[in-house]
């Protein structure tokens, strides 16, 4: 993909911007969000220019709407080669699409995709990358930088380039959705997780094709769940 690239000093999220503004396949790089995004209510912590906070939008014209998760599926995988470029420790996507070092948050992602039918019309995808901050501030559990992992200043325009050459190898490659369960967090170890019946221990075995997660818990009972439906405790 070829990706006009816009740079602005300031806004309240790069995904609204791009609503109102995109147009192509476009990116739009903001030094600071006033309002960043996660999924849901979740709020995104980011020191002004020090991490690379963008969105994406692209024109999925040969996704139908019932494999929109291949997107997600390419935007992880893309984001984890992307980061073992700069610094020596696993990098892991835990369901559906945080990126995490050991059990610690460097990325987070929202993709929001706009259905015609059967077709996905666009994808606007949404990332916050943790790089050059060194604290942070906020009540967030776990969020982790480049800089705390490698001891060094990463240079935002190098990454990104670096980044978009990985989403565009991935996005077309069929191997993309075998990585993208082969880096899963926590996969195949027992863990707590917690859903609307309560707290349970159980293994992550698989994500299905849709995008639902697979767990096994501990009478051996499979439980699959869509997105929201089950948390992580960390």
């Amino acid at each position: 993909m070829k990706f006009k690239i816009v740079h602005i000093n300031e806004t309240d999220s790069t995904n609204r911007w791009l609503k109102e503004n995109g147009e192509g396949e476009m990116v739009v790089v903001a030094g600071y969000q006033t309002a960043g995004k996660g999924c849901g209510t979740n709020s995104w912590e980011s020191e002004r220019g020090k991490n690379l906070t963008f969105s994406m939008l692209i024109h999925p014209e040969d996704i139908p709407a019932n494999r929109q998760f291949h997107i997600t599926e390419a935007v992880s995988v893309a984001l984890c080669e992307t980061l073992e470029a700069y610094i020596y420790n696993k990098v892991e996507i835990k369901w559906p699409n945080d990126i995490y070092v050991g059990d610690k948050k460097i990325c987070g992602v929202l993709i929001e995709n706009r259905l015609q039918g059967a077709e996905i019309k666009d994808s606007i995808i949404g990332i916050g990358l943790n790089v050059n901050q060194r604290v942070f501030k906020s009540d967030a559990p776990n969020p982790v930088s480049l800089y705390q992992l490698s001891d060094l200043e990463t240079d935002l325009d190098e990454l990104l380039i670096r980044f978009l050459t990985e989403f565009d190898s991935a996005y077309q490659c069929v191997t993309t959705p075998i990585a993208y369960r082969q880096r899963l967090y926590r996969k195949g170890k027992d863990a707590l997780y917690r859903d609307q019946t309560g707290t349970f221990t159980a293994k992550l075995m698989n994500v299905s094709s849709d995008g639902r997660l697979l767990l096994v818990d501990q009478d051996g009972s499979e439980r699959r769940y869509a997105f929201k439906e089950v948390e992580y405790i960390i």
